[in-house]
């Protein structure tokens, strides 16, 4: 089973251009890639957001990384990315098998939006699902995270099973 998962890059600016018209942009925040695998639920889009919006990756006072997205004021540009769930064991040309078909993974999108909006109170500027989109971004750092839904479930096991906890 295969998760759903984001990369999360922390940029001075991103912005997304469908049909040669910019239908998107951020200043100051996440350019985050999203992409919806069949098994996913809106379980795994809730952890996730959770996870992004309390996300201590911008710089403090003292410039270290220790300020979350919100704290920091910035804002968040979403695009879905079905590449993300790529399989390429066998051959030169991936498979996207794993990736959730639209009829499932328009509505987890909409509603990762609505969620990462209500956890970091600004709203989400987002690209439109399906469509051929040229993102265009600065990469501050760079910094890149890579997040998927499924680690919780291996930190909840490595938690349950350690002698500390028993």
């Amino acid at each position: 089973m295969y998760p759903m998962r984001v990369v999360i890059q922390r940029v001075s600016q991103a912005s997304v251009t469908i049909d040669s018209t910019i239908k998107a942009a951020i200043q100051h925040g996440f350019m985050i890639l999203l992409g919806i695998e069949t098994a996913d639920t809106q379980e795994d889009a809730e952890w996730l957001c959770g996870k992004i919006a309390l996300l201590r990756v911008f710089a403090d006072e003292a410039g270290m990384m220790n300020k979350d997205i919100i704290s920091a004021d910035g804002d968040i540009l979403l695009i879905s990315q079905f590449t993300l769930h790529a399989q390429y064991k066998k051959g030169n040309r991936p498979s996207f098998i794993k990736a959730a078909r639209p009829e499932q993974a328009i509505p987890l999108y909409e509603f990762f939006t609505k969620c990462l909006t209500e956890k970091t109170g600004k709203p989400v500027a987002t690209g439109i699902f399906g469509a051929d989109m040229k993102v265009a971004l600065i990469n501050d750092g760079p910094v890149t995270i890579i997040m998927d839904s499924k680690n919780r479930d291996k930190a909840r096991q490595l938690i349950a099973s350690s002698p500390f906890w028993l």
